[in-house]
């Protein structure tokens, strides 16, 4: 699978950020506040100096979940809200809006050098993306193995795995063997 790389797109950002857990292979890329700062800083979000903590840990992985959980969500009919785990990892980060640019915008409330803050930023990204016209497109892989977020930007808006090649073809293998399969008896 390839990395998104967030090239100023709130969409991928709001991609790469759940793809920070890779389920294949069970690695977690903010699973420590070192690697939750160094994630932070490499997108630009907070100062390279910037320390997180285990607090901030938490809510990185709850607000990464809740995305997934709601990334998931966007294959089927749209839910009334979103899921009560993201709407508690949002209720810990503190955002105001800011009229200082072209249009209002939700600004972290965080000195700017806080994991918080980037966090913060994450969670203004989802309005952006919203915005953007994005946010529907933004999908997990419904591959139980797999999980990993995409944009989906087909036509019809009815992608449902990361990669046709890898993951559309195990769950249409596994359909195609479970049909030949001659009932026991």
């Amino acid at each position: 699978m390839a990395d998104a790389h967030a090239d100023g797109d709130p969409a991928l950002l709001l991609v790469d950020f759940v793809n920070t857990l890779d389920v294949e292979s069970g690695t977690d890329g903010i699973a420590a506040p070192a690697g939750l700062s160094a994630w932070l800083a490499e997108r630009g979000l907070v100062p390279a100096a910037a320390a997180a903590g285990d607090a901030d840990v938490r809510v990185a992985v709850a607000l990464r979940e809740g995305l997934r959980e709601a990334m998931s969500a966007h294959h089927g009919p749209q839910e009334a809200g979103f899921p009560d785990d993201l709407e508690d990892a949002l209720a810990a980060l503190p955002l105001r809006i800011t009229l200082a640019g072209p249009r209002p915008a939700l600004a972290p409330l965080d000195p700017p050098g806080t994991a918080a803050a980037g966090l913060a930023r994450l969670a203004a990204a989802i309005m952006d993306s919203v915005a953007a016209g994005t946010w529907p497109r933004l999908k997990a892989c419904q591959e139980d193995t797999c999980r990993w977020a995409f944009l989906d930007t087909s036509k019809n808006r009815s992608r449902s795995w990361c990669s046709m090649s890898v993951c559309g073809n195990r769950t249409k293998t596994r359909a195609y063997r479970a049909r030949r399969r001659t009932p026991a008896g």
